[in-house]
């Protein structure tokens, strides 16, 4: 059975577009009384490290620190860390993929702190017993 209060987002990339949009949708949802679950692979695990700083894609990279300076003065918009606290403090959970994680030489200890790490079969578990299930990639 389908929960209505339930979302799961997959992360495939590790850009900072992605990564705000995937924790305004993850808090959003916490916000709203929903479960949230977060699953990053690929280079989306890189938002799971000690430290991540997303750089916007492409040559659009260099401009990053003037458009989170924009982002918080026109729209009141933390950065990156404060914004992953934020998701932490209200319950979102985040996955990092195994798979991924071997396959790009990654280990538990360079991750944040409260990250599980688990296989695509049991992340799917969780998203076929949730309402929404989002990919950003």
């Amino acid at each position: 059975m389908v929960r209505q209060d339930k979302g799961a987002i997959v992360v495939a990339e590790g850009s900072y577009d992605k990564a705000m949009a995937s924790l305004f949708l993850a808090t959003t949802a916490a916000g709203l009384g929903m479960e949230a679950h977060v699953f990053c692979t690929f280079f989306g695990l890189n938002l799971l490290k000690r430290k991540a700083r997303p750089k916007l894609p492409g040559m659009y990279r260099l401009f990053t620190g003037m458009f989170e300076k924009k982002m918080k003065r026109l729209a009141g918009v933390e950065g990156f860390q404060e914004i992953m606290e934020t998701a932490k403090d209200l319950g979102v959970r985040f996955y990092a993929c195994s798979t991924s994680m071997a396959a790009l030489g990654m280990k538990k200890d360079q991750l944040v702190d409260g990250i599980e790490v688990l296989g695509a079969s049991k992340f799917l578990d969780i998203a076929a017993d949730s309402r929404v299930q989002l990919f950003i990639g």
